[in-house]
């Protein structure tokens, strides 16, 4: 998953939790050395060293990130090393690759102590091997300077986006290569059925959308709305992404067409076969825990999972997290999404 642009949380909030915080199972006591565990995750990882270094010192864990791409390329990758596992533990599978992750094997059973105080909402196995720890569904966002410049409405739905007023105006990334861009596909499955999908992205094809391969490409060279300045007013990015555009008068320049939008959930999980099971379960319940969760926001443009957890200042107006998300259960992805993506393909780029 690729975001926004990130800040770092505020220091006197990271202090207290880290003076304040304990985390279900973990002692602190340990007189051993830290033992290392390895979290393998995407590249928009990213967490408060003080927060990590609490961790540490209450539970003896030391956390060793490696990060291996996008949410695709690291199913990718943990499919391909299942039976080596390069880690212990695992994080940023999201919703729209989870399937491929559990029909593969790579993760193991646990429930941890955390899950039900919130995360369960948004369960996608019965056997627990995944646990959500953030959401960063995936909208259509506007430039709405853009749009009051030039007396333009701006859209507002999946339908509106083929309308000739907004011709050449959109980008988006590319379902095969991009975990962004393979939601928003999803999304329109759902909103038009199996059958309806295909009409809708040659309607959007003929009124001038561009595709790209990545978030960043679209979101940071192509968007106007952001600090690339492109020339396109409309893009695929996130609800959360406008918190990253408040202007000098406190306000956003840009806004998330909340009806179009797509829930996308990211996962953590132990890998099946890793060789420190029992504190890679104390690395999950850390991911789940409030001492982590408060700092998903400020620092990954995600919602937190967790029920609770206090969102950032103007968030609340800037980046209103979606009531009514478009979704398609998992079994559903799973037999779909390699066809939808080559069929995709040959509407849009062939």
């Amino acid at each position: 998953m690729k975001r926004a642009l990130r800040t770092v949380v505020a220091a006197g909030t990271v202090a207290a939790l880290v003076a304040g915080c304990s985390l279900s199972g973990n002692t602190g006591n340990d007189p051993q050395a830290p033992a290392t565990v390895t979290l393998v995750t995407h590249d928009s990882w990213l967490a408060p060293q003080e927060v990590l270094d609490a961790f540490e010192r209450q539970s003896g864990i030391k956390i060793s990130v490696l990060k291996q791409g996008d949410a695709g390329a690291l199913t990718n990758k943990l499919v391909l090393t299942k039976a080596n596992p390069i880690g212990d533990v695992a994080y940023g599978i999201d919703s729209t690759f989870a399937s491929r992750a559990l029909t593969e094997g790579v993760f193991e059973q646990y429930t941890s102590p955390e899950a039900d105080r919130g995360p369960q909402r948004y369960s996608v196995d019965p056997e627990h091997r995944l646990s959500a720890v953030d959401l960063g569904d995936v909208c259509v966002n506007v430039d709405t300077r853009y749009f009051a410049d030039k007396g333009i409405p701006e859209p507002k739905s999946f339908a509106d986006l083929t309308d000739a007023k907004y011709k050449d105006l959109m980008v988006a990334e590319s379902p095969a290569t991009s975990s962004p861009g393979l939601a928003f596909l999803l999304g329109t499955v759902a909103q038009f059925g199996e059958q309806g999908w295909q009409g809708y992205w040659t309607q959007l094809k003929a009124n001038g959308l561009k595709t790209v391969s990545g978030w960043e490409e679209a979101y940071t060279k192509e968007f106007s709305g952001s600090s690339g300045k492109g020339p396109r007013p409309i893009v695929v990015s996130y609800a959360s992404s406008p918190a990253a555009e408040i202007g000098d008068d406190g306000k956003p320049r840009t806004k998330a067409l909340l009806d179009t939008c797509y829930r996308q959930v990211e996962y953590a999980g132990v890998l099946a076969g890793g060789k420190q099971v029992e504190k890679a379960r104390k690395v999950v319940d850390f991911l789940l825990s409030q001492q982590f969760q408060v700092t998903v926001a400020s620092n990954m443009y995600v919602y937190p999972a967790r029920q609770g957890v206090e969102l950032p200042q103007g968030w609340a107006q800037a980046a209103p997290l979606p009531q009514q998300p478009k979704t398609l259960e998992p079994a559903k992805i799973q037999a779909g999404r390699e066809q939808w993506i080559a069929q995709w393909r040959t509407l849009v780029e062939g």
